[in-house]
């Protein structure tokens, strides 16, 4: 197993760590209700993605509803 035969200095350090910020995250628009969507997600607010329903939202919402309410 190979070992480090030399100290790395700080500046070699942050050096070999500059590329390691976070990078701001890609967001789009819903075609349909122009909401803030994650790329290749579906639309949490109309259930849409690329021009088709995906997701039943309303059928979601209620089940989300029942559910808060079960655990009241």
């Amino acid at each position: 197993m190979g070992l480090p035969s030399k100290k790395r200095t700080n500046r070699s350090k942050r050096e070999r760590a500059a590329h390691f910020a976070l990078k701001k995250t890609t967001v789009g628009k819903c075609e349909k209700c122009q909401a803030i969507i994650l790329p290749h997600h579906a639309c949490a607010k109309c259930g849409f993605y690329r021009g088709h329903q995906a997701l039943k939202v309303e059928a979601r919402n209620a089940r989300r509803q029942r559910r808060e309410k079960r655990t009241q």
